[in-house]
């Protein structure tokens, strides 16, 4: 078997050090008998901002010249069963890492002074939430994946139940119901793999070997069930809106910046290598389900009257651009449904944090309640217009990058695709301009005067956001070069797995008919 990763190019295990700092930290906020919010606040932080620079190390020390994986943690954890504590990133899962490192300082800053109740218990939460997440991005054992999977439901489940609006427990029930019924159908595909694969829950070594073509296409909608539920593709994206909706603000930030992203990166990581013949197979499906998911989440978010249920939909129609890009099945189309991911956590992220911003003052998701903020707020109009740019994909920003290549790459494999979607950018545009419209100009809604602009903690939180919207958009080779080497190794894993022509016979209408 090739060598398939490189060791540890550090003196400690960074990965682990990642992983379950943010637990040390949980476990800090949890002896603090005394529960002083100050203190638990500060400890939140602290873990989290020392969690984000422990992991630039992963960014600026990641060898791009290699598909192998990197900073690699192997130990034998339950020998009978042949399971291991094995760690790793390749130039895809890196990106997230940090992208789910930053994301716990956000979540910590917009939630300072809008958590009264429960403090210790919500930024226990958090941090685990965090720890989780970056453990399934790193993880290289089956086993060890399906524990953090599952495990970084429960924190979840909890922020958005107990922090969360009126309808929370509802929300928060249909979250836990979704995404546990298509986890446990992935389960028994890992467990298939497990017997079938020489009794090892090593993904690399699984990766190795030539399954069945009836076994495959069984397999690929095993875990289609977990990974279309996280994404979330159409029909199975309705929980989405509701939890978002009635999340507290960090919880929306961490579902649209991290944890639909798991959806689409289990498809990378695992659908696509493991079960090349069955992917491309089933590309026209995938296709028609991406189309259609782009433009009924565009046209739902022009009926939309609640700011974060707009945002909610919105992401529905943009994760059906990225999976566009994956089962495009090309270089360009996989590296825009890559970089898209990358750019869709930081864009929706974004949004969700400046609509907690106002909710703060206002107490209201509305948009009739709002009207001529821009006189009110300017300095918050101006950072939600540079976000509402980047979200309909201006050049210069991040998403005009990321949609050109998923359109590119979509272009190229159906032609049909391709047309389609740009009906999702247009769409994206009207209720995206529109709702900038209704909230900051026309006449000054009455109640929004005398509202105070962003302060220095708001500020601080975007700011990191902006530089981001343009750096990508300026110079996106610095984030792309990461992932050139592993999305040709994915090509080349699909084409071993005979696959001999990229290019999709069907075309999307014709699977619809």
């Amino acid at each position: 078997m090739e060598q398939q990763v490189i060791m540890n190019q550090l003196s400690y295990p960074i990965l682990s050090t990642v992983i379950f700092l943010p637990v040390l930290g949980a476990l800090l906020i949890l002896l603090n008998r005394r529960s002083w919010e100050s203190l638990t606040r500060w400890l939140a932080l602290g873990t989290s901002i020392a969690t984000f620079f422990l992991s630039i190390p992963l960014f600026t020390m990641f060898d791009k010249s290699t598909h192998k994986m990197q900073f690699v943690e192997k130990f034998k954890w339950i020998p009978d069963w042949n399971i291991y504590y094995f760690l790793g990133v390749d130039g895809i899962s890196v990106l997230f890492v940090l992208l789910s490192t930053l994301t716990a300082i956000l979540c910590v800053l917009i939630s300072w002074e809008s958590i009264k109740t429960k403090t210790k218990e919500f930024y226990i939460s958090i941090l685990l939430t965090t720890s989780f997440m970056i453990g399934v991005f790193c993880s290289l054992d089956f086993f060890l994946f399906y524990i953090f999977w599952e495990a970084m439901l429960i924190p979840m489940f909890l922020i958005i139940g107990v922090w969360g609006g009126p309808n929370r427990v509802y929300a928060a029930i249909k979250f836990f119901l979704y995404t546990l019924v298509g986890s446990l159908l992935m389960l028994v595909g890992i467990i298939v793999l497990y017997l079938y694969g020489g009794k090892t829950f090593n993904i690399l070594e699984l990766m190795t070997k030539t399954y069945p073509y009836t076994m495959q296409v069984w397999l690929f909608w095993a875990f289609f069930s977990a990974f279309a539920v996280k994404v979330p593709m159409w029909p199975v994206h309705t929980w989405l809106p509701d939890a978002h909706t009635e999340a507290p603000t960090a919880g929306s930030v961490i579902l649209a910046a991290v944890l639909i992203k798991m959806g689409a990166y289990g498809f990378l990581r695992f659908s696509l290598p493991l079960f090349p013949e069955a992917s491309v197979a089933m590309t026209p499906i995938m296709l028609t389900l991406s189309v259609i998911a782009i433009i009924y989440g565009a046209v739902i978010c022009l009926a939309q009257t609640d700011l974060k249920r707009l945002i909610a939909y919105s992401s529905v129609s943009h994760m059906g651009f990225v999976t566009l890009g994956i089962f495009a099945l090309n270089t360009q189309g996989l590296e825009g449904g890559i970089l898209q991911m990358l750019n869709h956590g930081i864009v929706t992220g974004a949004l969700f944090l400046s609509v907690g911003i106002v909710y703060d003052r206002t107490h209201t998701r509305k948009i009739a309640d709002y009207g001529g903020l821009a006189t009110e707020m300017p300095i918050y109009a101006s950072f939600f217009m540079v976000f509402t740019l980047a979200s309909i994909g201006l050049p210069a920003t991040n998403g005009f990058i990321g949609e050109f290549l998923i359109l590119l790459g979509g272009f190229k494999a159906n032609q049909w695709a391709g047309v389609l979607a740009c009906t999702g950018i247009i769409i994206g545009a009207a209720y995206m301009l529109w709702l900038y419209q209704r909230i900051f100009f026309m006449e000054v809604n009455p109640k929004l005067h005398g509202l105070v602009d962003m302060d220095v903690r708001e500020t601080i939180i975007l700011i990191p956001l902006i530089f981001l919207v343009f750096w990508i958009g300026v110079y996106p080779d610095s984030f792309l070069s990461f992932m050139h080497p592993s999305v040709q190794h994915l090509i080349e894993r699909l084409n071993t797995g005979g696959v001999q022509e990229m290019n999709i016979a069907k075309t999307v209408m014709e699977v619809v008919k």
